[in-house]
């Protein structure tokens, strides 16, 4: 049957084969110059580069400030009492990130104040500190780290801290041979959640920062029985796992 335009004279015409084809597949745009700027910035090594261009500036803050001088010159006189303590606990935090040694903060919060305020601000800051770490790590470089774990002893670290997370941690923070730094950076890269880490690291962080406060705190008084106990208690778990840590050397040596 003929169209109107047939019957008309005329000749029927159909749309260019061309035309056609570009309405039944639309050219997808190209991607732009920003869009890949984010997919590179976002990428998992970028990621891990800002992280170490951010503990790199922590650690160089660290030295050029020298947190340690609070032991020899003390705390600044315009801060006073909880809210000393509490901004204390915060430096802690942010000091430990930057991989300032613990027990030369612990040793800092008994001096300036004493056992009980010192201990809660450590610990406190000790938490704090873990978090934060745990929190950049878990971020910035997990993505790019877990594709690394190939080795048989990374693969049995990462299992057992993903499958038994608080009560792996808890050891690591009671063994006094494990770095601060190191277990929270290796939680971060698991597959453990973020509140066990936390209370795991509150848990296992009392007995080893209270004996170090005490001993800040009663500096003093060398040969007082606060002292000589807090002493013992560092030394005897140090001591303990440098003989596990030997045995384990010897028995791998061995095989």
């Amino acid at each position: 049957m003929l169209d109107a335009t047939t019957r008309s004279g005329g000749t029927a015409t159909a749309p260019p084969p061309a035309i056609a084809t570009e309405f039944a597949h639309p050219v997808p745009a190209p991607v732009g110059l920003t869009s890949r700027c984010t997919r590179v910035l976002l990428s998992p090594w970028s990621r891990l580069s800002l992280l170490v261009v951010l503990l790199a500036g922590a650690a160089s803050t660290v030295l050029l400030f020298e947190p340690q001088r609070l032991l020899s010159d003390g705390w600044p006189p315009q801060l006073g009492g909880v809210a000393a303590a509490v901004v204390f606990g915060v430096a802690y935090g942010l000091c430990t990130v930057a991989f300032v040694p613990r027990p030369l903060l612990n040793l800092a919060a008994g001096a300036l104040f004493g056992s009980q305020i010192g201990l809660a601000s450590a610990l406190a800051g000790t938490v704090l500190g873990a978090g934060i770490a745990f929190g950049l790590g878990r971020v910035l470089g997990q993505d790019a780290l877990r594709p690394l774990l190939r080795g048989r002893w990374l693969k049995a670290a990462d299992g057992q801290l993903s499958r038994h997370g608080f009560r792996s941690m808890l050891a690591a923070r009671l063994f006094p041979g494990v770095p601060f730094w190191a277990a929270n950076y290796c939680a971060a890269v698991s597959r453990m959640g973020y509140v066990p880490f936390l209370v795991a690291t509150a848990l296992g962080s009392i007995p080893n920062t209270a004996a170090y406060v005490v001993a800040g705190a009663r500096a003093s008084a060398p040969t007082s029985p606060a002292f000589l106990i807090a002493m013992a208690a560092i030394a005897l778990p140090g001591l303990a796992g440098a003989i596990v840590a030997w045995r384990k050397r010897h028995h791998l040596r061995r095989r």
